[in-house]
């Protein structure tokens, strides 16, 4: 569910029209829905009532500081992948013992503020990480609670470049070898372990192979407890899909993802976190660009637009799909005719879309992309000295840019030529 809907024949994002923020800061450009956020966050927290829990958003998915004070003051911890992203949940107003940290190489420098920000816990993905973050505890004289991400060797039935949960895959550690590690874990005066940590995955659309990963973790708790360890966390991840295509059938909802979490760990007595962030901001973002040109080519017509595969690099990247409409409602008898949708950056796969079935748009006119919120902005580039394009937040009846179009000299002037070349 979102909130950008057709009212009188303009799309609105919550109660402002589209047409009203390209009219102020031109385009193109992202637009956030708080109502969405928040009730996205709620209905994940409802799905594990009933159990001690945390819902931390994986801020990778969108880490505009306004979104993530959105989560922040609904409750929500985060969970961050990088030193940036430790000092944003910060700057967020995030507490520390709200804040998780993830990834696989994690570097001296981001130990060391983590642990001054006395953060809530590590997820360990390697033993030489696991011996770094012992020698900077130690050498600091604190102790780092960690839990240690174990791959359960589970196809996550996804996108190849974003299954993190096979035998091959570059995270945690083989779960056979995780009571060796675990023990080794134990003999750290600088470490504290808490609890275990899986994640298999992004945008999964079956609740399979999440019911056979974390059965594996139940498993593993019961062993872990037996040779002495306090496994009082479980930390579950993220990953759960998003309707992308509104026409095809949705993925499950959080509660069922909630029921399958009770039924296979529910009965632990551990504080289950869990790490979603498509789910989140997906739906709550649009894309909104304008047709510079409609072009006609050989057997095919092209929408040419002022958005490009640096602005959102999903379906250049994985072949993913958004829908895209019309900012003006079509009637409901315009003709469909169909299009490629195309980007300005010289490139082929500056492409959006081929041959979409589409109500006609014509120069001038605005075209929305929808569930554009997570890995969107914080995934573009200035490629082809593009700028970064704005992003905007609304709430209700009222917007603001939380993040503004730079200039071309606020591109240059991070530039440098050495004195050589003058």
């Amino acid at each position: 569910m979102d909130h950008f809907t057709y009212k009188n024949g303009e799309l609105y994002a919550e109660d402002v029209t589209i047409s009203d923020i390209a009219a102020e800061i031109g385009t193109p450009f992202y637009v956030y829905s708080t109502a969405t956020i928040e009730r996205h966050l709620r209905v994940f927290d409802e799905a594990l009532s009933g159990m001690p829990h945390l819902v931390c958003y994986a801020m990778k998915a969108n880490s505009n500081l306004a979104v993530l004070r959105i989560a922040v003051k609904a409750g929500a911890g985060l969970d961050v992948v990088s030193e940036g992203e430790l000092h944003r949940a910060i700057a967020a107003g995030c507490p520390g013992d709200k804040i998780v940290f993830s990834g696989v190489g994690k570097t001296h420098e981001e130990m060391q503020l983590g642990i001054e920000a006395n953060i809530r816990q590590f997820n360990i993905e390697s033993e030489p990480e696991m011996a770094r973050l012992n020698e900077v505890a130690t050498s600091m004289g604190r102790t780092a609670r960690i839990t240690i991400r174990v791959n359960p060797d589970v196809d996550a039935k996804t996108h190849a470049k974003i299954s993190t949960g096979k035998a091959a895959d570059k995270f945690g550690i083989p779960i056979s070898r995780a009571r060796e590690v675990y023990a080794l874990a134990a003999s750290m005066e600088g470490l504290e372990v808490v609890g275990i940590d899986v994640h298999i995955g992004s945008q999964l659309t079956d609740l399979e192979p999440y019911e056979s990963a974390f059965k594996k973790v139940a498993e593993l708790t019961y062993q872990l407890r037996a040779d002495g360890h306090d496994i009082r966390r479980l930390d579950l991840g993220g990953g759960l899909g998003i309707p992308y295509q509104q026409s095809n059938e949705a993925p499950p909802l959080p509660f069922d993802y909630g029921q399958v979490i009770q039924r296979t760990v529910g009965d632990l007595g551990c504080e289950i976190e869990i790490e979603p962030g498509r789910l989140i901001a997906g739906n709550a973002g649009l894309l909104i660009a304008n047709t510079i040109y409609r072009k006609n080519g050989e057997g095919r017509d092209f929408l040419i637009i002022n958005a490009a595969m640096n602005d959102l690099i999903r379906p250049a990247m994985y072949e993913a799909w958004h829908d895209i409409i019309p900012v003006k409602e079509p009637a409901h008898d315009a003709p469909i005719a169909p299009v490629d949708i195309v980007g300005p950056v010289c490139e082929s796969g500056d492409t959006f879309a081929k041959q979409r079935e589409m109500a006609i748009v014509n120069e001038g006119e605005m075209v929305a992309f929808r569930s554009a919120g997570a890995y969107g902005a914080v995934m573009s580039s200035e490629y082809n000295s593009r700028p970064l394009i704005p992003e905007v937040l609304v709430n209700g009846s009222r917007f603001d840019v939380v993040r503004p179009r730079p200039t071309y000299d606020d591109m240059l002037k991070r530039e440098r030529i050495p004195d050589w070349l003058k």
